[in-house]
């Protein structure tokens, strides 16, 4: 961390299948896309917040990055979002929380960019 750096967090989202390959291959692509966006280093990183839809689950997306050999060294914690009647099913939603010089632009991925319609000049939706 250097001196000039201040504590930001930036969001993210990926809709995912319910299937460990499909949660394990979006969360990893979430994650290195929100770390190369936003030039964040994992030595940066204070904490990852997970939380994920309640017809999620086949795979932890904390489980998710260790597995992918990522994070090794960051503390990661995951949580039930809350069931909202018509929200959108199957999205793993996060909360990454680092020091940097600048803040984060958000990243929503595979049909989660209808989240944050607001946004999405500013992500890499894919």
């Amino acid at each position: 961390m250097n001196t000039s750096d201040r504590l930001y967090a930036v969001r993210g989202a990926v809709c995912c299948e319910n299937t460990v390959e499909s949660i394990g291959s979006r969360v990893s692509e979430l994650y290195s896309l929100l770390l190369a966006q936003n030039s964040v280093s994992e030595c940066d990183i204070v904490s990852v917040q997970f939380t994920m839809t309640a017809d999620l689950d086949a795979l932890n997306p904390a489980t998710a990055l260790r597995k992918a050999g990522m994070a090794s060294s960051v503390p990661l914690f995951a949580a039930a979002e809350p069931f909202i009647r018509g929200g959108m099913p199957r999205v793993v939603r996060i909360l990454l929380t680092y020091y940097g010089s600048r803040a984060g632009s958000p990243v929503y991925l595979h049909g989660a960019e209808k989240l944050r319609p607001d946004l999405i000049g500013a992500s890499a939706g894919v």
